[in-house]
């Protein structure tokens, strides 16, 4: 017994640490990725996009897994969905 109350402050640490980690850490990620995922879904075509190698390009068609778009006249390439990072504003 005297060693479970000796044990508790430690335990009780382990859990606070654990909570903190998944509030400021885990939480946010998660949230990160469902917004992003919800922005893949919303791609439509024509919509200019990033992607993870900093190109700015449009959105000519979408299939299941990839995404085929435009970076200039009669440049098009095929991309992975996740290769997409985010929409780009119009300027």
């Amino acid at each position: 017994m005297d060693q479970l109350l000796a044990m508790s402050p430690m335990i009780t640490f382990l859990v606070v640490a654990y909570g903190a980690m998944y509030w400021f850490v885990i939480r946010p990620q998660q949230q990160q990725q469902k917004k992003r995922l919800e922005m893949l879904k919303q791609m439509r075509k024509g919509d200019k996009v990033v992607t993870s190698g900093g190109l700015h390009a449009w959105v000519v068609a979408i299939k299941e897994d990839t995404v085929r778009v435009k970076l200039a006249e009669r440049v098009e390439v095929e991309l992975e969905k996740g290769a997409i990072v985010r929409l780009a504003k119009e300027e």
